[in-house]
This record gives C-alpha cells, sequence and structure tokens, in this order.
C-alpha cells in the first residue's frame, strides 16, 4: 500500500542538470506552485489532524481506489506539504482532491474534530483557480455547470429528451454500448437520465397555497433544480404534507439555483452569485422557515453565512436566512404531524431508508426521516449494511469519476437488495437517479419514492401499488 511519505517523496520536484541556458534555481522555483493567498487551507485545521487513520474505513474514495493519497488523512499530508512547499499545487496531487465525492463520512469519525469539511473546501477553488484542465474536462465541466444551476436552460432539453426516450434512441445508443466507449462522462451523464414526462415540462405552482384548517407556520419552499424538472411529484407531495400539517407555503418564482453544484467544485464566483439570488428572492416573504426537500441543496443552503463570508453587504443576510433553512423531514420532526395516517399497503411494508450524505453527515439528520416514517401504520424499517456509505453520486461526481461512482452505486444498490424491502425511501434526487441506474443495470424492479411521497400518500389515504 502506498503511504503518504512515499507519495509525497515521488512528487518532490527534481531540480535538473545544471546547462548553460537554465538556471536550476528558477526552474526548482517554477515548479513549486503552492496555494495562492485567497483562503488557502488553514494551517491550523491541517494541524488537528493526527494522521489515526479511523477516516479510512469511512472514505468512498479510499475503499475503492485503494490509495493513502484518496483519503481524507492523505489529502490532508497533501494540503500540509504544499502549503510547506514540499509539493506542488499540479495534476500529480489535484488529482487526489478530485477523486473525494465531499461526502463528509470523515467529519462524522473523526475523534480529533478534524474540520475536513472546511479544509476540502478551501482547496477545491484553489484548485479551479491554479490548475489548468484537460480539454475534455473543461468542456464536461463547461458543459455542467452551464446547465445543471440553470432549470429554465435544463428545461429548454427536456423536449429532446423526450424525443430521445420515446422513440427508441436511447434503447439503441445503450445497446450499442459505444457511447462508454468513446465519450465515458457523457455515458455516465445519459445514463442517470430519468424518464421525461409531461410534468417535467411544468412549470404552474402558485405563489401562495393556504394551509388547511388552522394556520401553524407560514414557510417558504425552494423547488431545487433537478428536483423541479425531474422530480416534481415530490415538490407536489411536499406541498400537500405542509398544508395538510397547518403550513401555509410561499414559493418564490424568481427562485434559482442553491448553488450547491458549483459550491460543491470550487466554483466561488458562481456559488455567491446564486446564493444572493436566493437570498433575494426569499427577502420579503416574512416565513417562520425556508424548506428544501433534497438533502444536497440543504447543506449548502446552511453554508451560505461561509459561501458570503466576503461579501460585507450579504453576510448578515446569508446567516439570517441560513439559520431559517430547514430539511422538511427535520422540520416536520420538530413541529409535529397533525394529520391522520393510514397504512399504504394491506400488510407489513419493509421499508430501506437511504441515507443521503449531505443530510446525515453535512446536516446530521438521520433519525428524522426513520421517526417520521416509523410513524405510518404497518411500515417497518429495514436497514442496510453500510448505511453510511456514499452511493457515489456526490453532486456531480457520477459525472466527473465515473469509474469510482460506479463501483460505489454496485455496492449501494446490493446492500439496499439485501435487506429484502418492498421500496427503497430517497431523501436526495441524486442519490435516487444513482439507485435507480444500478437497479437497472442488476434488471431488478423496486419501487423507490421520496419520504414525503410516502407521507403524502399516507395522508390522503392512498395504497401503494407494489
Amino acid at each position: 500500500m502506498q503511504t503518504s511519505e512515499d507519495f509525497l517523496a515521488k512528487t518532490k520536484p527534481i531540480a535538473p542538470e545544471r546547462s548553460k541556458s537554465f538556471n536550476v534555481q528558477e526552474s526548482f522555483e517554477r515548479e513549486i506552485k503552492g496555494f495562492d493567498a485567497k483562503n488557502p487551507p488553514k494551517q491550523e485545521l491541517i494541524d488537528t489532524c493526527v494522521h489515526c487513520g479511523f477516516c479510512l474505513a469511512t472514505c468512498p474514495s479510499y475503499r475503492v481506489i485503494g490509495k493513502e493519497m484518496d483519503s481524507p488523512r492523505g489529502r490532508i499530508y497533501l494540503m500540509n506539504a504544499i502549503n510547506q512547499g514540499e509539493a506542488a499545487l499540479e495534476e500529480a496531487t489535484t488529482q487526489h482532491f478530485d477523486s473525494c465525492l465531499g461526502c463528509l463520512a470523515c467529519v462524522t469519525t473523526c475523534p480529533s474534530g478534524v474540520q475536513y469539511d472546511k479544509l476540502i473546501a478551501a482547496t477545491r477553488p484553489q484548485v479551479e483557480r491554479n490548475q489548468p484542465r484537460s480539454l475534455p474536462d473543461r468542456l464536461i465541466r463547461t458543459l455542467i455547470f452551464n446547465l445543471f444551476p440553470y432549470p429554465n436552460r435544463l428545461r429548454t432539453l427536456l423536449p429532446l429528451f423526450w424525443f430521445y426516450q420515446k422513440f427508441g434512441l436511447q434503447k439503441l445508443v445503450r445497446q450499442s454500448g459505444l457511447l462508454p466507449k468513446l465519450f465515458p462522462r457523457l455515458a455516465a451523464m445519459e445514463s442517470i437520465l430519468p424518464e421525461i414526462t409531461a410534468d417535467s415540462l411544468q412549470d404552474n405552482l402558485p405563489e401562495i397555497i393556504p394551509a388547511q384548517g388552522k394556520k401553524r407556520y407560514r414557510v417558504g419552499l425552494i423547488l431545487g433544480c433537478v428536483q423541479r424538472l425531474f422530480f416534481s411529484s415530490v415538490n407536489e407531495a411536499t406541498i400537500r404534507v405542509l398544508t395538510a400539517n397547518g403550513c401555509e407555503v410561499v414559493i418564490p418564482k424568481n427562485q434559482g439555483c442553491c448553488a450547491a453544484l458549483p459550491a460543491h467544485q470550487g466554483q466561488e464566483e458562481q456559488a455567491r452569485v446564486l446564493a444572493r439570488q436566493m437570498i433575494d428572492s426569499f427577502a420579503q416573504t416574512e416565513v417562520d422557515a425556508v424548506i428544501i426537500n433534497a438533502a444536497g441543496c440543504g447543506h449548502t443552503l446552511k453554508e451560505y453565512g461561509h459561501i458570503l463570508a466576503d461579501d460585507p453587504e450579504y453576510l448578515g443576510k446569508a446567516k439570517a436566512f441560513a439559520n431559517k433553512v430547514k430539511d422538511i423531514q427535520e422540520f416536520l420532526a420538530k413541529v409535529g404531524l397533525t394529520a391522520k395516517l393510514s397504512p399504504l399497503t394491506e400488510g407489513e411494508l419493509k421499508i430501506a431508508y437511504q441515507d443521503a450524505c449531505h443530510l446525515l453527515h453535512g446536516q446530521k439528520i438521520s433519525l428524522q426521516p426513520r421517526q417520521l416514517l416509523a410513524q405510518i401504520p404497518g411500515v417497518t424499517l429495514k436497514e442496510p449494511v453500510d448505511a453510511a456509505l456514499c452511493c457515489g453520486s456526490a453532486g456531480v461526481y457520477n459525472m466527473l469519476q465515473p469509474e469510482v461512482a460506479d463501483e460505489l452505486g454496485q455496492q449501494k444498490v446490493t446492500n439496499l437488495l439485501n435487506t429484502g424491502a418492498d421500496l427503497i425511501a430517497s431523501s436526495n434526487p441524486g442519490c435516487s437517479l444513482q439507485i435507480k441506474k444500478h437497479l437497472r443495470l442488476k434488471n431488478k424492479v423496486i419501487p423507490l419514492m421520496h419520504p414525503m411521497e410516502l407521507l403524502d400518500y399516507s395522508i390522503r389515504g392512498m395504497k401503494l401499488n407494489l
């Protein structure tokens, strides 16, 4: 097994032999390209790591790749080496930062309280500013960051996706097997494309939806990007559950992306612009809470104080906004359900709840979803092995690092199937797309629903068709 010391020894620049036209000192200094002065990973945070190795067992990239430098401990070694001028910020080192899923399992596990989330969040913008990408990498990242955070742009492509699916082109492309060989990252994007329906093309939710019965709270709802287009039924179910439990729901029409995708990949300025827009869209709503039903979005929304830390005009607004953000399950577990719940099936219903990393590790929300689901009559929860292990979606990781993501997706689906559950509950659209992909690849048919869809069915007295 490669150790951190072995790697650093290999990556230290070696001065070339002297020649008349070659300045050894200038070459050596040019080779050592470190972090720039803009918010590098803080040395005091790096120094809290005692290199105990507890993080290795919980790190999904280390589990798949098996190299020390593709673990949190190894990446912290690299950050320290770059800070100390012992290693360069170059492809040999940045590839190990890119391999991180950002699942934050190491933060949960670390007995020393190392804030790896802050370290990797500081490192990724450094990589984006200082390390040139290859042409294929630049192209796929340009496509991702100019499309996915902009639901209106993505919506214009939905008719093409619908045509691609309904007229047999998708089946033909997948059967040919050529796309993964020619364009593996495009193939990874195509492989998680959900079914396009008429609901995906609609955008007709009212701005204010009244509570049923006595109003207990006034809440705002963030629709998300992928969620509003490909999982509109989840948003509709969330609205019905909220209103059935005495909440007036406000949906600002001018809301955009939460900034999760660019924030997780070091696209600082884009993340700041999107965060400001989101804050402004809720500025005059006077809501008690801002509700989100997608785990990755929720984690980023709660980090607005960090994302806008250098913006004196918005910092106070960002902190106030973040304090109001609540995951839907977090919110409902706290305020309590008032609507009557009915069984979803005639007999026992076994549900495997899938922990989304940014809900479990990022927001420390684990019991609340299980508590809500357990209130539905007839439900039995089944816990999978390695429940805390990332499924490999991780925002856009499954498009940028498809091989590692596929290995993790296979493990996750195997563990979920081994529970013997009748249904999988998932609280994040990215996780849902990843799990559905690997269920399809295993030729397994098992329903996957958001917990809000299950609560909505139960409140309305509807039965599942399993």
